[in-house]
């Protein structure tokens, strides 16, 4: 067996794997703090752990990183980060600002298996799950290569982050471990297309993570043509399990909504999004839609998507616009992976 990457333990592996090598348990807190904290790439570097346990670590573990490939900044502040992994295939980070904080957009699988129709990540078909260790490495290589301090996380790039249920919850714990990353699981958001299953599993997590759901469209025809997903989840299922995992967990959902121009942004649309959202207590976010090589969907515009989004504010939602950024450097997920591909 070659060397296994020590990223992809949680802390309580960690820690068992320390135990079986018959040293203290404590130690895994030390490694723990210095692969997470002090972000070192050599076990060497280690200082306050016995050069026994560094030889020891050495010979069984590595300590991966991820290689940049392309760093790109808009003009409206949005910064995108292409990865090349250590297989040769590409995923995508983006970095977005908003006042106090700092957000990372994180891919957990490179390409996508549910081929929603505006989407680019889904493009080039499913090529494979990420690991912990990459979900991870990609805030790691903005907090530590470029100084930034991460203060929210949405696992919303490339690939469904539910259909990789296990490596997520790996890295979200990571994320989450006082002594690794510590960040707070509020500031945690998961967004998924609508797998039921992996919300199910979610609800049994026992970290109060935020869900965001992408809806998309307000009946089943429109949704099976945007997402093929929604043929084995149809939205009265997913709205039950939306409904079963807000009592389960006392956490609120969002509503992710892409307005795409004459095709889900009509007022009876905001209407039926109300009810929905109303049902739910739920909070809606309006995305417009981003322009797509090759496809042939429009944003709705200014003017109609202050429309709908009035619609829906005087029908008691709480709903906000999320601002399309990056524009002019691809940030839409999947597009740079995508080219870079080719």
């Amino acid at each position: 067996m070659g060397k296994r990457d020590i990223k992809n333990f949680t802390l309580e592996e960690l820690q068992k794997a320390i135990v079986d090598m018959r040293e203290p348990r404590y130690r895994a807190n030390q490694i723990f703090s210095w692969l997470y904290r002090r972000g070192v790439c050599d076990f060497d570097e280690m200082d306050n752990i016995s050069k026994t346990l560094r030889d020891k670590l050495a010979g069984t573990y590595y300590i991966s990183s991820l290689k940049l490939s392309e760093h790109l900044k808009s003009t409206d502040g949005a910064e995108k980060f292409l990865f090349k992994l250590s297989d040769g295939n590409f995923i995508e980070s983006v970095l977005l600002y908003a006042k106090n904080r700092k957000t990372i957009c994180l891919s957990t699988q490179v390409g996508c298996k549910f081929a929603c129709s505006f989407c680019a990540s889904g493009f080039g078909g499913f090529i494979r799950n990420l690991t912990p260790a990459e979900i991870t490495n990609q805030i790691l290589f903005l907090q530590q290569n470029l100084k930034h301090k991460i203060t929210n996380c949405v696992l919303m790039g490339m690939g469904e982050p539910l259909d990789n249920y296990g490596n997520v919850c790996k890295a979200i714990m990571i994320m989450n471990d006082p002594e690794g990353m510590s960040i707070g699981a509020r500031r945690i958001t998961i967004s998924t297309c609508g797998i039921i299953p992996g919300m199910k599993k979610l609800e049994n997590l026992g970290l109060q993570v935020n869900l965001s759901v992408s809806l998309h469209a307000t009946n089943n025809n429109l949704r099976d043509a945007l997402m093929p997903i929604n043929k084995r989840y149809p939205l009265e299922k997913l709205i039950k399990a939306c409904e079963e995992f807000i009592d389960s967990t006392g956490r609120m959902i969002t509503i992710e909504y892409i307005l795409i121009k004459g095709k889900n942004d009509s007022l009876e649309d905001a209407d039926k999004l109300a009810a929905i959202a109303k049902k739910l207590k739920a909070k809606v976010n309006l995305v417009p839609c981003s322009t797509i090589p090759n496809l042939n969907f429009q944003s709705s515009g200014r003017k109609n998507t202050n429309i709908f989004m009035n619609r829906l504010i005087n029908r008691g939602v709480n709903a906000t616009l999320r601002e399309s950024k990056g524009k002019d450097i691809q940030a839409a997920c999947g597009q740079l992976a995508g080219r870079a591909r080719e």
